[in-house]
This record gives C-alpha cells, sequence and structure tokens, in this order.
C-alpha cells in the first residue's frame, strides 16, 4: 500500500491539514484501522469499489464521500485496485466551503456528497493536488475561523483541560460551547480533548522506551491510571495496548 501526503498552498493551510493519496499494490488486501482525531474530511474513490465504516458502507468509482469526525476506530478494506484521494480538513473548517447539515450528523458516517459538491473526475485525473488547491480556493465562503482559539487550547494543554476552563477562558457559557461544538466540529469539546488526549499517549507510545511504562504515560497525560488509559485504548483502536504496541512496530497505523 502506498500513501503519501501532500500540503496546501497557504492560504488554504488554516483550514486544510494535508491533502492525501492512497493507492493498494499487488500485497495490498487487508482491513486497515483509522484512529480517530476530530477531523473530518473528503475523498473520491479513483479505483474499485471498496468498503469502509465496517464493511457497512461501499464506495464507488468516480464518487465523492464526505467523512465526518469519529469518536471510535474505522475499518476500511483495502486491495490492489484501491485508489483514493482526499483532503483532511482541520476541525471546526467544514462550513468554510460547505453549506450543509449540521456536523452532528455527519459523526462516525461516511456519506455520499451530491454532484454540486462534488469532486470533477477528469480534472482530479490530470491534475490531482492542483485542482484541490483550486477547488477549495474557490469554494471558500469565509476566512473566519470558528473555535480557532478554543481548539488551540484544547491542543496546548494537550486535551487535559476542562469545558468550564474553556468556556471562561473564551468567555462564553458552556452550553453554548457545546452548542457551538457539535455544530461545527460533529463531537462536544469533552470528546474532543479525549481524543486530542489519547493521541497524544498514543505518540509517546510510539516513541516510548524501557524507562517510560504504561502507567508513567497514563500519569502523564492526565488519566487516573493505568486501567483508565487501557480502557481508552481498547475504545479508540480496538486493541488492548499490547495489541497497539505491536501495531505501531510493525507498522504505523493510517490516520487520514
Amino acid at each position: 500500500m502506498k500513501y503519501k501526503k501532500v500540503k496546501p498552498n497557504k492560504e488554504l493551510e488554516p483550514f486544510i491539514h494535508f491533502y492525501w493519496e492512497l493507492k493498494g499494490d499487488e500485497k495490498a488486501q487487508q482491513w486497515e484501522r483509522v484512529f480517530p482525531d476530530g477531523c473530518a474530511g473528503v475523498f473520491m474513490n479513483l479505483g474499485e469499489a471498496c468498503l469502509t465504516d465496517n464493511g457497512s458502507v461501499s464506495i464507488e468509482f468516480g464518487k465523492t464521500y464526505v467523512v465526518g469526525a469519529m469518536t471510535s476506530y474505522k475499518d476500511s478494506f483495502i486491495n490492489s485496485n484501491t485508489h483514493l484521494i482526499g483532503v483532511c480538513l482541520k476541525p471546526a473548517t467544514f462550513s468554510n466551503f460547505y453549506s450543509f447539515c449540521p456536523k452532528n450528523t455527519l459523526t462516525n458516517n461516511t456519506v455520499e456528497f451530491e454532484k454540486s459538491n462534488s469532486f470533477n473526475l477528469d480534472k482530479v485525473f490530470n491534475n490531482q493536488f492542483d485542482y484541490f488547491d483550486q477547488f477549495f480556493s474557490e469554494r471558500i465562503k469565509t476566512k473566519n475561523k470558528q473555535l480557532h482559539s478554543v481548539i488551540n487550547d484544547i491542543h496546548t494543554s494537550n486535551g487535559q483541560i476542562s469545558v468550564q476552563q474553556l468556556s471562561k477562558r473564551n468567555s462564553t457559557s458552556v452550553r453554548h460551547l457545546e452548542r457551538n461544538f457539535k455544530k461545527l466540529v460533529g463531537i462536544s469539546p469533552k470528546e474532543y480533548s479525549n481524543i486530542i488526549r489519547f493521541n497524544n499517549a498514543l505518540s509517546l507510545i510510539k516513541k516510548t522506551n524501557q524507562n517510560q511504562s504504561l502507567l508513567d504515560i497514563a500519569f502523564e497525560c492526565g488519566y487516573y491510571d493505568h486501567s483508565h488509559l487501557t480502557n481508552e485504548i481498547k475504545r479508540n483502536t480496538g486493541l488492548s495496548p499490547s495489541q497497539l504496541k505491536m501495531s505501531l512496530f510493525y507498522k504505523a497505523p493510517m490516520i487520514v
């Protein structure tokens, strides 16, 4: 399997993490697991039909799909004829490009886009990422980055901040903050913070050494104890800590 990321142009960097392309090879015929990162995405299938959402959704050739923020892992089947290309949006930026239903209706779902919002198949084949730059530059409705300061506070604290602290720092009520988060991100600020905290723990597990135990990582990342982190690992990845370490040793999970 070949997977690559490409940065957008500078104008789009505040709103887009990266563009990505995935191609299967002769060895690829397996389920690939994606862990939650709190981001939405849009992608097109350029290859054979394939399965995603743990086998419940078929991705058809030439069609464009939107993926909502995830609160747990998701499996997709990759084979030698798989060819997907798409964009990973930054949190709360979906509405900068699309007029669509509130993001919480897309949470954990993959939904086919109507034609007016879809990528142009011929242009994707001909220009790929240059076309994406043009597509999103032309579609951008506003350059106002909603929830930017709140999301920045969550990342700065590695997810170790309460909703009450977030609302106080950003001069808003808890209720208003939660309502806006579900509308623009698709999940609550607490759920998003939990994802960022888990991904911080995951990065430490990836580079851990003999001197740092899972308990040490748990305390560093604000979990109550070893069991608390173990439960979060199982919820976000579907794996036990030992299975996760083995998976990370042999290959990095594909986060898109």
